[in-house]
């Protein structure tokens, strides 16, 4: 497996991507990104992390199964954002799994 220099360039470049990813998959979907920005951070640098070794921004929170894209293709590896967050997790429990996508009625709900 690919090993990631989180002190490279290339990372940081990731990052940046990641993070316009995540304003723009929150803003399309009307989501806001979670009050912990400890969260938002862990899970934006494993997003970038993941893009950088597979070609994709598998969710870090779960392992990606697969030695070939064929293979995780296969394994059914949860994509950012993944099919399970937005049918069943954010609607259900304000939230995805990973934590950096909510609606904005769980944030509100959290500041209180």
């Amino acid at each position: 497996m690919k090993t990631v220099d989180m002190n490279s360039e290339e990372f940081k470049t990731e990052l940046e991507k990641t993070w316009k990813f995540v304003e723009k998959v929150s803003k399309s979907r009307g989501w806001v990104q979670n009050p912990n920005d400890d969260v938002n951070e862990g899970v934006a640098m494993g997003l970038a992390r993941n893009k950088l070794i597979y070609g994709k921004r598998y969710c870090p929170c779960f392992m990606v199964e697969g030695e070939t894209k064929e293979e995780q293709k296969a394994a059914n590896n949860r994509i950012c954002p993944c099919k399970p967050a937005i049918e069943k997790e954010i609607p259900e429990d304000g939230l995805c799994h990973c934590g950096i996508f909510c609606t904005p009625e769980y944030v509100e709900a959290q500041k209180k």
